[in-house]
């Protein structure tokens, strides 16, 4: 198979293997978002199982109070009933501490009564709020996995679609290139790219000449050597710069350069330097003898002003 055709099938089938991915990957995440919900459903029935457990507590402690109240009422009427058949001062105190401290003891039953019957209402509407969350949150759930499955049942429709598709393709393919091709899209969706001016589109490196020439040549299935996808080669219409580019022939190199630069001058480096010192100290000298030619013309300046002065 001419390697145009492979190029051509190997590009049709990226199309189809970045989708292939992509949906398997979908399926695979599916579950996930329904996790979030599951999470809070489950953190849910956690809190109202536990505040269920508060609300038989506190509902067994209000009927204990409840019980030790019918007590403690009990104690006080017995003792004012009492008063009525008393015969002695002693039985008298007698009743009088016996009511005293049932009276005390129902009080601060009541109190503590109110107070137990109060946190058992207030719990039981927690309850009831928690209860009517939960079965909200199950009701969501149910119709969440009924959606969810509606598009995993999309997503396998499409993906066995694709893999007729893909089936069509591979048996012409060698294996070996196969096998990597599909490794590179998982990996950057992208699995064959265009060489445009010598430079790999995919990870936009320059191609060393050598090889970028190969790839126009387009004999065989090359890789890129820094992002490893397949190569094939794009014209852009600028042939007259990229054959500029990479004729190395024409383009020679810096160690070139310092070989005229020496032919011409025909010295050495120590010479060289020589001969830079030497041409910094005539350039000093000059400067110095400009300044003395500027200072001579100064005086006789000066003194061409003075012999005016004194004629007048």
């Amino acid at each position: 198979m001419a390697t145009t055709d492979i190029f051509e099938k190997l590009k049709k089938l990226q199309t189809i293997l970045v989708k292939k991915y992509d949906l398997e990957k979908k399926i695979q995440d599916a579950p996930k978002q329904l996790s979030s919900q599951e999470e809070l459903l489950a953190r849910m029935k956690k809190e109202f199982i536990e505040k269920n457990e508060e609300y038989e507590t506190v509902k067994s402690n209000v009927l204990k109070l409840k019980f030790d109240l019918e007590e403690a009422v009990k104690s006080r009427e017995n003792g004012e009933k009492g008063m009525d058949n008393i015969q002695t001062h002693r039985e008298y105190e007698a009743l009088e501490k016996q009511i005293s401290e049932a009276t005390e003891r129902e009080n601060e039953i009541r109190k503590e009564l109110q107070k137990e019957e109060k946190s058992l209402e207030e719990i039981k509407d927690t309850l009831k709020i928690n209860e009517d969350m939960i079965s909200s949150q199950e009701s969501e759930l149910t119709s969440s996995k009924a959606t969810l499955n509606k598009e995993l049942d999309g997503y396998n429709s499409e993906l066995n679609s694709l893999k007729k598709s893909e089936d069509k393709i591979t048996p012409d393919l060698d294996q070996e290139i196969l096998f990597k091709f599909q490794r590179i899209i998982q990996r950057n969706s992208e699995g064959i790219v265009a060489v445009r001016n010598g430079v790999c589109t995919g990870c936009h490196m320059i191609l060393p000449a050598q090889f970028a020439n190969v790839v126009r040549d387009g004999e065989n299935i090359n890789f890129c050597p820094y992002c490893s996808r397949i190569l094939f080669y794009e014209d852009t219409g600028d042939e007259e710069v990229y054959d500029s580019y990479f004729n190395l022939d024409e383009a020679g190199s810096l160690a070139d350069l310092d070989d005229e630069f020496s032919d011409e001058e025909g010295f050495d480096e120590e010479e060289r330097e020589e001969k830079l010192y030497d041409e910094a100290d005539e350039e000093m000298e000059n400067d110095e003898d400009t300044d003395e030619d500027a200072d001579d013309e100064e005086d006789q300046d000066a003194s061409e002003e003075d012999e005016e002065d004194e004629e007048e």
